[in-house]
C-alpha cells in the first residue's frame, strides 16, 4: 500500500539471512541468480548511506512488514532509528498510518510503536525457537547414528528405512556410515603417519601419493574438481575428522553464522556411544590431535622454508628446541657461516627474568654437544636404565599398584551391580500377582543400578587407558645400545631419530643450561627402535673391567624422573 501521492522512486532489497549483523549485510550476489522482475538499487546498506545524503531521492521509507527488514529486534529498531536521525519515517504497508493528521498536526504513533515492537518481538522468538527445534533435532538425529551431508572418506552411505511411519511410508530414508574397504586403509595408514613419526599434512600426503593404488585420493562433491592426488587439505580433513572414533558428531563448523569457522570441541554434539565401526580408537584420534600443537608453525621434513626465498640451509634442531624462559620455539639464524638459534619474543610478550632486550642467541654446535652426550649416556648408552633415579621409580610403581588396585575394585563393583540387578528381576518373579506400585519401584530401582553400572564401565575404561598410556621406563631397554653423532647423521635420519623419541630440547639463557627430554610410549616404541637403528654407532668392543670403569656412565640417584628422561643441566660454552 502506498500513501496517495506517493511514487516510488528507489526499490532496495537483500537476498541474504535478516540474523545476519546489519554491518555485513547487502554485499552479497545472490540476487542475480534469480530472474527478480523488480529493479533493485542495492542493498539495505546502500539504502542507509543514501538516507544520509542531501539529494536523497526518497522522503519515506515503506516495507511489506516490519519484521521482514531484520529477524533480530534489535537490528530492526536500529535501521528505524538511523532512518528517523535523518528525518525519514519507516512505514510498513502491513500497518495502519498517517502522514499528517487531519488538523495538521503530527500523527499519533504510540499505539502503531507498541504493535510493530509486539510484531518484531514475536518474529525474533519466531525465528530463535524454531532453530532451538532444528538443533534439537539435529542433536537427536546425531546421537541416533545418522549422518548429515556426504559420508566423509573411509565410509560409504548405508541407507535405512525412515524411523518415522509416515516418512517411511513415502520411501524416504536416512544414512549410516560403513567402512569402504577400498578407504578405509589410507585412514588407518594417515593417522599411524601422524602418531607414530608425527609427520606434517604435506609429507603425510607425499607418502601417499607415492602408492595410490592403495591409498586412492578422495573425490570431492563435484568430480571434475578432483586434482587426482592427495593434498595439504585432504590429509588435514581426515585427522581432524573425529567420525573415525565410530562416533557421529555434528555442529563442528558455524556454517550459518560464522562463516564456516570451527566452533569450540565443547560444542559439537557427539552420540553418547559409537554408532559406526570405528577406523581408529578415540584415543588415536585425541593423539592425532596433540600432535598440532607440537608441530605447529613447523615443517616435519628437512627442507628450506619454500615460503622464504632467502632461505639458504635448513636447521637440525628446528621444532624441536625450546626457550625454557618463555616457553616459545626458537628460530634458526646464520651468523658468519655459523648456525645460531634465537628467541626474540615481542616486546609486550617478554615474561619476567627473560633476558633485557628480549632477544638471545645460541650456537648450535653447543647445543648439538649436549645432546651428542644426552642420547649417548642417558638413552643409548649401557648404564641407562642405573641413571634413572630410584626414587622416581619407587613413586611409579606405587602409582601404578593404586590404579591396578582401582581396577580390581571397579570390575568387583561391576559384577555386584549385575548380581543385584538379577536378584531384582528373581523378587519379581516371586510375586504371583505383584501390584502396579511394586513392578514401579523394582523398574526404578534397577534402572538406578544400570545407570551405576554405566559409570563404573567408564571410569574402568579410564582406568584401563591410563595404563596403557603410562610410559614405561622398561621400555628404553627395548632401545639398541650405541653411540649418537647428530651432526655426522644425514639430516632425514637425524630428524628422524628426534621425531621418534619425541625429542625436547629446552634452553635456558639465565643458567647457560639445556634440557633434554625423550617419551616413550607403546605406541611409539617400534618407530623409535627402527630410527635408533639407523642413526647409532655400535660401541667399540671393551672388557668388562673397562666398561665398570668408564666415568662418564656413573649410576647417579640425582637422574631424571620417571616417564620423561631428562639430562642433568650442563653448562654451555657462551655465544659469540
Amino acid at each position: 500500500m502506498i500513501p496517495e501521492g506517493g511514487v516510488i522512486t528507489a526499490q532496495f532489497y537483500d537476498i541474504e539471512s535478516g540474523r545476519m549483523d546489519l554491518e555485513i549485510r547487502g554485499g552479497g550476489d545472490a540476487h542475480e541468480q534469480f530472474d527478480i522482475p523488480i529493479h533493485r538499487d542495492g542493498g539495505i546498506q546502500d539504502m542507509l548511506a543514501e538516507a544520509q545524503r542531501p539529494d536523497r531521492r526518497f522522503d519515506y521509507v515503506i516495507c511489506e512488514s516490519i519484521d521482514r527488514t531484520a529477524r533480530y529486534t534489535y537490528y530492526g529498531t536500529r535501521i528505524e532509528h538511523l532512518l528517523k536521525q535523518a528525518g525519514i519515517p519507516l512505514l510498513a504497508a502491513d500497518e495502519p498510518f498517517q502522514l499528517t493528521s487531519p488538523d495538521g498536526r503530527k500523527p499519533k504513533v504510540a499505539t502503531q510503536l507498541l504493535t510493530r515492537r509486539v510484531k518484531q518481538s514475536i518474529a525474533e522468538f519466531y525465528v530463535v525457537d524454531l532453530l532451538e527445534k532444528s538443533w534439537d533435532g539435529f542433536a537427536v538425529h546425531t546421537e541416533a547414528g545418522y549422518n548429515v551431508g556426504k559420508a566423509c572418506y573411509g565410509y560409504r552411505a548405508k541407507h535405512v528405512p525412515h524411523p518415522v511411519p509416515a516418512k517411511r511410508a513415502k520411501g524416504e530414508k536416512k544414512t549410516l556410515l560403513e567402512p569402504d574397504p577400498a578407504q578405509k586403509p589410507a585412514v588407518q595408514r594417515i593417522f599411524q603417519l601422524r602418531i607414530e613419526k608425527r609427520l606434517g599434512y604435506e609429507d603425510i600426503a607425499t607418502r601417499l601419493n607415492a602408492d595410490l593404488a592403495s591409498y586412492p585420493p578422495p573425490v570431492p562433491v563435484d568430480p571434475t574438481r578432483a586434482v587426482g592426488c592427495w593434498t595439504y587439505s585432504n590429509v588435514r580433513d581426515v585427522l581432524t575428522n573425529p567420525k573415525y572414533t565410530g562416533h557421529m558428531v555434528w555442529n563442528r563448523r558455524a556454517r550459518k553464522t560464522g562463516r564456516n569457522r570451527l566452533n569450540p570441541i565443547q560444542e559439537w554434539v557427539w552420540s553418547a556411544q559409537p554408532v559406526h565401526e570405528p577406523l581408529v580408537s578415540l584415543e588415536d584420534w585425541i593423539a592425532a590431535q596433540n600432535v598440532s600443537g607440537h608441530r605447529f608453525g613447523s615443517r616435519s621434513g628437512n627442507n628450506t622454508n619454500i615460503n622464504h626465498p632467502d632461505t639458504k640451509r635448513s636447521y637440525l634442531l628446528r621444532t624441536y628446541l625450546f626457550c625454557d624462559l618463555c616457553g616459545r620455539r626458537m628460530n634458526g639464524k646464520t651468523r658468519r657461516a655459523l648456525a645460531y638459534y634465537v628467541c626474540a619474543p615481542k616486546k609486550a610478550y617478554i615474561p619476567e627474568g627473560h633476558p633485557t632486550g628480549g632477544s638471545f642467541f645460541v650456537r648450535e654446535d653447543a647445543l648439538i654437544d649436549k645432546l651428542n652426550e644426552f642420547l649417548s649416556h642417558h638413552v643409548f648408552g649401557h648404564y641407562r636404565r642405573a641413571l634413572l633415579a630410584d626414587r622416581m621409580r619407587d613413586l611409579d610403581e606405587e602409582a601404578r599398584h593404586e590404579r591396578e588396585q582401582r581396577i580390581t575394585a571397579l570390575k568387583r563393583e561391576i559384577d555386584d551391580i549385575e548380581q543385584r540387578r538379577k536378584r531384582a528381576i528373581h523378587h519379581l518373579e516371586l510375586f504371583d500377582e505383584p501390584d502396579a506400585e511394586l513392578i514401579r519401584d523394582i523398574n526404578e530401582r534397577r534402572a538406578q543400578l544400570r545407570h551405576r553400572q554405566v559409570q563404573l564401565k567408564e571410569q574402568l575404561a579410564e582406568a584401563e587407558e591410563a595404563i596403557a598410556q603410562t610410559p614405561n621406563p622398561d621400555l628404553i631397554d627395548l632401545l639398541p645400545v650405541g653411540q649418537v653423532d647428530v651432526a655426522q647423521l644425514p639430516e632425514d635420519t637425524a630428524r628422524n631419530l628426534f621425531e621418534a623419541l619425541r625429542l625436547k630440547m629446552h634452553y635456558n639463557k639465565t643458567a647457560n643450561t639445556v634440557r633434554c627430554e625423550i617419551d616413550l610410549t607403546a605406541h611409539s616404541i617400534t618407530t623409535a627402535q627402527d630410527a635408533s637403528n639407523a642413526a647409532i654407532l655400535p660401541f667399540p668392543r671393551t672388557s668388562p673391567e673397562t666398561e665398570a670403569g668408564t666415568p662418564n656412565e656413573d649410576p647417579s640417584p640425582e637422574s631424571a624422573p620417571v616417564p620423561i628422561l631428562v639430562v642433568p643441566p650442563a653448562g654451555l660454552e657462551p655465544a659469540t
